[in-house]
């Protein structure tokens, strides 16, 4: 009887549709590379589309052209990567859908293994093991959220040696593939706007956890990122890093949290300037503290809006978040490195002992 029932579950889990979002700003041939291994999946009810920002490369177009099947979707401008997604998400007809990045590749079986996850873990954010292109080397064993709103991706870097073979729980679900409910985000609330691109995928798991919604990581669900294709480790790319970080601090913790971590945020502002100086980015840094001071009326008001939402306390949260950030291991070993690791460390537990 029992396996009766779990060929009729298995066959009730393939007949849901879901819908895969990929966001495309001049992707051009991971672009292909990606639908391509989407249409290799080994699921088959799928709604495919792409939302295109604008692409001066054409790939959008030879994509359609090369898949037909799928859902092409033209902005007439540059969205960002929330809003872009946000598009595609209004346009979702399916149950549960999938985020995912241009410049990825999934394996056949990436999307059965999600739905075993989730019927294992029930309701949440999930996100696969994600590895890079070449040399078996992690790009992320599930996203970590650190207290002073730092995001990170544990193993990052290193050869899977069956470090992360385990599904659980993790601090985010990464936006270079996101899977979850529909009904989970319609909960949740879309991408915000604001942020545009990066911590996208950090703002949306915080705001779930303050929801009592749980992000996972799906151990045996496996896709492969080029990663950063567009920005690498630019400049621009820590705007937009520190600049998310402090909207995130600004709107997601209470302001009786928010002053009572202040004398420890002031101090890793410090380290983070230092190190903005080393790299000759400091220009950036002054930019991003710059566009958080224009926005103060916007972000005054996205922050009363998480507070009225909020179902689960800052305190509670907090206990749970990492002290620590994982740091690859061609940087551990540096000095500095180990410097500001131990620094956060120190003041993250000084943190969790007073809130």
């Amino acid at each position: 009887f029992w396996k009766i029932m779990s060929k009729m579950n298995q066959f009730e889990k393939s007949d849901i549709l879901t819908s895969i979002i990929v966001l495309n700003y001049n992707a051009g041939k991971l672009l292909i590379d990606c639908v391509q291994s989407l249409i290799n999946t080994n699921y088959h009810k799928l709604e495919i589309i792409v939302v295109d920002n604008i692409s001066t490369d054409n790939s959008q177009k030879i994509c359609k052209e090369k898949f037909p099947e799928i859902k092409l979707i033209e902005n007439k401008e540059n969205l960002g990567y929330c809003e872009g997604n946000n598009v595609g998400i209004r346009n979702a007809k399916g149950k549960f859908i999938v985020i995912l990045n241009p410049d990825t590749k999934v394996e056949p079986n990436w999307l059965k293994e999600l739905f075993n996850a989730y019927e294992k873990l029930g309701d949440g954010l999930y996100q696969p093991k994600i590895m890079s292109f070449e040399d078996n080397l992690f790009e992320s064993g599930g996203n970590m959220l650190q207290i002073f709103g730092f995001g990170y991706s544990k193993g990052r870097g290193i050869t899977d040696e069956g470090q992360f073979d385990e599904s659980g729980e993790i601090g985010y679900a990464s936006g270079a593939c996101l899977f979850t409910k529909t009904e989970i985000i319609n909960k949740i609330g879309l991408f915000d706007p604001f942020i545009f691109l990066y911590h996208d995928d950090l703002d949306l798991g915080w705001r779930a956890k303050q929801l009592g919604i749980k992000s996972f990581y799906a151990a045996k669900s496996k896709i492969y990122h080029a990663g950063s294709y567009n920005y690498k480790w630019s400049a621009k790319k820590f705007y937009w890093l520190e600049r998310n970080r402090h909207y995130c601090l600004l709107t997601h913790y209470s302001k009786k949290t928010f002053y009572k971590m202040l004398p420890s945020i002031v101090l890793v502002e410090i380290m983070m300037i230092i190190f903005y100086l080393s790299k000759g980015f400091m220009k950036m840094k002054i930019s991003a503290y710059w566009d958080i001071l224009k926005n103060l009326n916007h972000i005054n008001k996205k922050y009363h809006e998480l507070e009225n939402k909020k179902m689960v306390s800052d305190s509670d949260i907090i206990k749970k978040l990492p002290n620590e950030i994982f740091i690859p291991d061609k940087f551990s070993n540096t000095s500095s490195a180990k410097i500001f690791n131990k620094t956060i460390s120190g003041l993250s537990k000084i943190v969790k002992y007073f809130i």
